[in-house]
């Protein structure tokens, strides 16, 4: 089906492009990532384990991102209020300010990957993958954390 590698290769050139853009403000797509999850729950933040489990990645994987984001400035990691021995990683004001930058990336690179598309075309574009967004969930392709912590247990009869 061509469908599925059209959508792999758009998906593989989008990163590749992202990857090149972002080399100037010393960040990766990873790190960004990382990064916008903690600036949607700014002064919260999440425990490691929370944070791996939403970014469906395993917890030696974002340790190292996180060690790494601290090292830059971009977080910091705070006692947890409840359970002292665990830790919190929050965004820090320098991480905010590169987000904002990391936004303007990602529009600019957004409208380059959109010129020639008309509107219409994206609004078909956007309920196309839309609905096999949501038939990937129904199959549960997708890890319970990333869609609202669905839970995959089967209620007993």
């Amino acid at each position: 089906m061509r469908t599925g590698f059209l959508i792999h290769d758009v998906s593989r050139l989008r990163r590749t492009v992202y990857d090149q853009r972002l080399k100037n403000l010393g960040i990766t797509r990873s790190q960004w990532w990382v990064l916008a999850n903690l600036s949607r729950h700014d002064g919260e933040g999440y425990m490691q384990i929370e944070l791996a489990r939403l970014l469906d990645v395993g917890k030696v994987t974002l340790g190292g991102l996180i060690d790494r984001l601290e090292g830059a400035g971009f977080v910091t990691r705070q006692p947890d209020k409840v359970d002292r021995r665990s830790k919190r990683v929050l965004i820090s004001p320098k991480g905010k300010t590169v987000i904002t930058k990391l936004e303007k990336v990602s529009k600019g690179v957004n409208a380059e990957i959109m010129d020639g598309i008309s509107e219409k075309e994206d609004e078909i574009l956007i309920r196309l993958l839309a609905r096999m967004k949501q038939n990937l969930i129904k199959m549960e392709g997708v890890p319970a954390a990333t869609v609202g912590r669905k839970t995959r247990e089967k209620k007993a009869p």
